[in-house]
């Protein structure tokens, strides 16, 4: 794999990077009108989407930082995106291009103070794993082998812009308007700030292993605050294979149920327990080890849940609470899925639209084990998914509903529940998180 001299880090340079990107869209457009005369519309279209996912994967695996951020996290929307883009993007997971050995020696030093062979017994400065805000090097010092990761220079001043650049498409992607989009931009961009400060990450790993440490098959890395820096965290180097890998090969179904199983109780401890959760639930931020557990890493996105959030967003899963429309009316209201000012129209397709969402959603909070390798239930949430984008786009009705909490509550469970499918797991005890 190349490496990168340089990072696209002002303003100007990273929007005349998208331009350029952009002309090669339109050029795939062209092509496409003439592939159109030659093949089947079919064929044409699965064409596009290939030469559109390529381009713009490039782009922005170039970028980094929030942009590439910005591509791992629509990965996980496999109902959203065309297959060729889930594809392409989700190389973004833990497979990009690294920096260069000069570039990470003159970012390490400029992040510690000193060379990394100053403070390391090795330090390997070929990358081993790289994603959107940073990439990982092996080194050992005292005889532990240790993962060293380094975040890309200029991704926290970037934020900001790369996100001003992004909201159009966003907007228009997800059929977002009016004046509650700044709510949930401001959400996106905390989030992103905090991922930028690995002191943080360092403090909030800790916080988890600590409350963690219990759950059957499990496993963390140490974290060494003093061998790390706002831009460096040191760690336990684990081995393993990455989750998406495992997944690509497992036979073995026992296993994938053990690894479910800890995932999701993993998961629900820190959504019913701590009232805290990991908010980046993709295959690159967990790896299966050779002994069959699971290894969760990477702490830098942690979503706390509020109180007053809580406790109507889990009051929805009730299904005395489903049956019963006034209260499950009062229940949308709360959690600002219908707001004031709505017309009679919007609050019937909206309740509707969300009563067939919870639903489903909802059906293995009613079981004392669920499938997760059931297809039906999950193409049933998909069709639905993409009837209610389908829908408010055709009737113009504004799709951002919700809490700004949702944004990456929604994002946990539906990464969650991706994974869950992807292990194929079976007899998961939904509530066994409760006797850890």
């Amino acid at each position: 794999m190349k490496t990168l001299k340089n990072i696209p880090i002002t303003k100007i340079q990273r929007a005349s990077k998208l331009v350029q990107t952009g002309a090669k869209v339109g050029v795939n457009y062209l092509k496409y009108y003439g592939d159109k005369m030659v093949y089947s519309e079919e064929d044409a279209k699965g064409r596009l989407d290939e030469s559109n996912a390529t381009d713009i994967y490039d782009s922005l695996k170039d970028l980094k930082g929030s942009a590439l951020k910005l591509a791992q996290m629509l990965s996980m929307e496999k109902n959203i995106l065309p297959q060729a883009y889930v594809d392409k993007f989700s190389l973004s997971q833990f497979s990009v291009p690294p920096l260069s050995a000069p570039m990470v020696m003159k970012t390490f030093k400029k992040s510690f103070g000193k060379f990394p062979n100053e403070i390391f017994d090795t330090f390997n400065s070929e990358a081993k794993n790289g994603a959107s805000i940073g990439q990982v090097h092996q080194a050992t010092k005292d005889g532990k082998k240790l993962a060293v990761k380094i975040q890309y220079p200029g991704v926290a001043d970037s934020i900001l812009s790369d996100l001003a650049m992004v909201k159009p498409i966003a907007m228009k992607m997800f059929n977002i308007k009016g004046e509650h989009s700044n709510v949930y931009f401001k959400e996106v961009e905390g989030k992103l700030l905090e991922e930028t400060n690995y002191l943080l990450e360092i403090k909030q790993s800790k916080e988890v292993v600590a409350a963690c440490c219990r759950i059957p098959n499990l496993k963390f890395p140490e974290y060494y605050e003093a061998l790390s820096s706002k831009q460096i965290i040191t760690m336990d180097w684990m081995e393993g294979i990455h989750l998406s890998e495992f997944t690509n090969g497992n036979s073995n179904q026992e296993l994938a149920n053990t690894l479910g199983q800890a995932l999701w109780d993993f998961y629900l401890y820190q959504i019913h327990m701590l009232k805290k959760v990991h908010a980046d639930p993709h295959p690159g931020n967990f790896l299966v080890s050779q002994k069959g557990q699971l290894i969760a890493l990477d702490f830098g996105c942690m979503k706390i849940i509020p109180k007053e959030f809580y406790i109507p967003y889990f009051e929805l899963f009730d299904k005395d609470v489903l049956a019963d429309s006034k209260l499950f009316h009062n229940k949308l209201v709360e959690l600002e899925i219908l707001r004031k000012g709505d017309t009679e129209e919007e609050i019937a397709f909206f309740t509707k639209m969300f009563h067939d969402v919870l639903s489903f959603f909802t059906q293995p909070f009613r079981e004392e084990t669920f499938d997760f390798s059931d297809s039906n239930f999950f193409e049933n949430i998909a069709a639905i998914g993409e009837r209610y984008f389908q829908s408010t786009r055709a009737q113009n009705m504004n799709a951002n509903r919700g809490s700004r909490h949702f944004i990456y509550m929604n994002r946990t469970f539906f990464g969650l529940f991706s994974l869950m499918f992807d292990l194929k797991a079976k007899n998961v005890k939904i509530n066994n998180f409760k006797t850890i």
